[in-house]
């Protein structure tokens, strides 16, 4: 883990443990967990809500309906029918959530739900795909 990320595990980790709660009750369905530094996240994979191949970012804590976070998935724009563009990389998506997280803290989730939440308008999720896409620009207003 890079030093630097500390202060940020620590400014969201009101918005980890709410996701460490739902991953535990995932594992009862069976979910599995591994940290995946990369991402400086810990992963549960396979947890039991409906659909395949979804995620959900909480802090530092990545829950994922399918097997393989780096799995392919279409951009937000482009489920929208607001752009044509390749797929990216969901691992790569939820990571700039984390980077989101990390920087905003508890300020996170409610700004998240005032800028539209999930939708391909809201500019959090508009920057998580272009992150994806580009390896770079994770902040919504860059």
């Amino acid at each position: 883990m890079r030093l630097w990320w500390l202060p940020g595990i620590c400014w969201t980790l009101p918005n980890s443990v709410i996701g460490l709660l739902a991953g535990a009750i995932g594992m009862l369905w069976g979910a599995r967990v591994a940290w995946r530094p990369r991402d400086c996240a810990l992963v549960f994979r396979r947890m039991p809500w409906r659909g395949v191949g979804g995620a959900l970012t909480l802090g530092n804590v990545i829950l994922y309906t399918g097997d393989d976070p780096e799995s392919p998935c279409f951009t937000y724009a482009h489920r929208a029918g607001l752009a044509v563009e390749p797929c990216i990389s969901l691992a790569d998506h939820e990571r700039a959530h984390v980077y989101q997280y990390m920087l905003l803290g508890p300020l996170f989730l409610p700004l998240y739900v005032l800028c539209g939440g999930v939708s391909a308008r809201n500019p959090f999720e508009r920057a998580a795909d272009r992150y994806a896409l580009q390896r770079s620009g994770w902040w919504p207003w860059w």
